[in-house]
């Protein structure tokens, strides 16, 4: 099984997109069985808040729902249970350290660096633009389970 973790600041935004754009990808493909994915925050601010209206409205252009998930932060524990923990911007990956200390197992990379692209995902949270943000998941999600169906 490949377990992935999704990160960002507050997992409200682009976490819980990543989240269910890959678990889409995963269940089109036949392979929910062999996947665990999950997203969390690195900071407690939106901590139990569901995933913000202009994210699930624009998840839900694309078909996808994200009832019942809520915000929580990543712990230490997740760095061990998880194969993957993927960011979304350079201050994610400054912020996940006390979690994943020096990364000694490698498994945190940025989500476009999958798709050859070492930038940020686009953040809505100060653009307003989802759709940016959209394109940035599709591309980096689909990149990462091309990496990843290939280690199955």
């Amino acid at each position: 099984m490949i377990r992935i973790l999704f990160v960002c600041h507050g997992n409200i935004c682009r976490s819980p997109m990543a989240e269910f754009i890959m678990k889409d990808l995963v269940a089109r493909a036949g392979l929910t069985s062999q996947f665990e994915i999950a997203s969390a925050a690195t900071s407690t601010e939106e901590l139990g808040n569901p995933v913000y209206p202009p994210a699930r409205r624009k998840l839900a252009e694309h078909g996808l729902e994200c009832a019942g998930k809520t915000a929580r932060q990543m712990t230490a524990g997740d760095y061990r249970h998880y194969d993957y923990l993927v960011a979304m911007d350079g201050m994610n990956l400054r912020n996940m350290r006390p979690f994943v200390g020096d990364d000694p197992n490698h498994k945190v990379s940025l989500l476009m660096s999958f798709a050859g692209q070492p930038r940020e995902v686009a953040d809505p949270w100060y653009t307003g633009d989802f759709e940016t943000t959209w394109q940035d998941l599709v591309l980096g999600c689909g990149a990462l389970f091309g990496f990843l169906r290939h280690r199955l």
